[in-house]
């Protein structure tokens, strides 16, 4: 149990310095990384990518346009669909940003052969089970509880 505690902590200890750091949320973050690879992305692909909903992804990028990390172009070709980009300040704050947590676990845990890969996998999806969190939908992004500065879930 101490180690499910420390593991949690953990996700919350980096939630709390990225929230602190640079006023972004692990969903905000995830977000801003998926339009910095793909410039000019709409709404529906970029909840596809980072397994968000689309009114999540919406509020998101609202969010990031108001403090002026991307902009949103109407598209030529369909003046409904909006096609997001990283803003001067977006592609500073890109660089700045240290590695997502899952991003430093997967680069470790990848290093590990492959018998050791499928006891981790095993024993979490054991850990899954024992707390009846099956139907819980995953998120890209490792978050826990609310942290963001404005009082909003996203």
């Amino acid at each position: 149990m101490v180690s499910l505690r420390k593991i949690i902590q953990a996700v919350d200890i980096h939630s709390r310095m990225l929230n602190k750091r640079f006023g972004l949320t692990g969903p905000q973050l995830i977000v801003l990384q998926e339009i910095s690879a793909q410039a000019g992305i709409s709404i529906t692909p970029l909840s596809r990518v980072t397994s968000l909903s689309q009114a999540t992804v919406t509020d998101i990028t609202k969010r990031l346009e108001s403090k002026g990390y991307i902009q949103r172009k109407k598209r030529e070709d369909d003046k409904r669909a909006v096609s997001l980009f990283l803003t001067a300040s977006g592609e500073a704050m890109i660089k700045e940003l240290p590695p997502l947590l899952q991003e430093k676990f997967t680069e470790r845990f990848s290093g590990l052969e492959n018998w050791e890969q499928m006891m981790i996998l095993s024993a979490f999806e054991r850990v899954v089970s024992l707390m009846a969190a099956e139907q819980i939908d995953a998120s890209p992004v490792l978050v826990t509880g609310p942290i963001q500065n404005d009082g909003a879930a996203s």
